[in-house]
């Protein structure tokens, strides 16, 4: 219950005008190569709220930002996605005909919330990530 709360109050803070859409606003945006972003997951491997370091396209750093984030920070570097690996899942998800595979954007194109259950009868198979607090970097 926790974390839909923290994922709902999350969505709420985004970077411009939230557009409801299953399919990617006409404007089209571009990952950068670098970028620092906070995700909100909620998925069976990966659970919590993570602020997260790309440079040169990679993931090169995650924070923890509370108790269950900061041990997966340090424990599960390698499954902290940049936003283009949540968009390749997104698009896996819909390719592979998923019962849900949906996402909510901001005006620009960029992806804030994305939501993916591959079948709604299986259990944990569901994933919520919420992306906020993006800011292009220098490399």
């Amino acid at each position: 219950m926790l974390v839909g709360a923290v994922l709902c109050a999350t969505a709420a803070c985004g970077s411009g005008d939230l557009k409801n859409a299953t399919a990617p606003s006409t404007t089209s945006w571009q990952e950068p190569e670098s970028y620092d972003y906070t995700l909100t997951s909620a998925t069976q491997v990966l659970a919590g709220t993570f602020r997260v370091k790309v440079r040169d396209g990679k993931v090169v750093q995650a924070v923890g930002l509370d108790k269950d984030s900061r041990r997966q920070a340090h424990d599960l570097l390698g499954e902290v996605p940049t936003v283009g690996d949540l968009l390749k899942r997104l698009a896996k998800a819909r390719s592979d005909e998923a019962d849900t595979a949906e996402a909510e954007y901001a005006a620009d194109g960029q992806p804030l919330r994305i939501t993916l259950d591959w079948d709604k009868n299986a259990i944990d198979d569901e994933a919520l990530y919420v992306i906020s607090s993006f800011r292009t970097t220098a490399p």
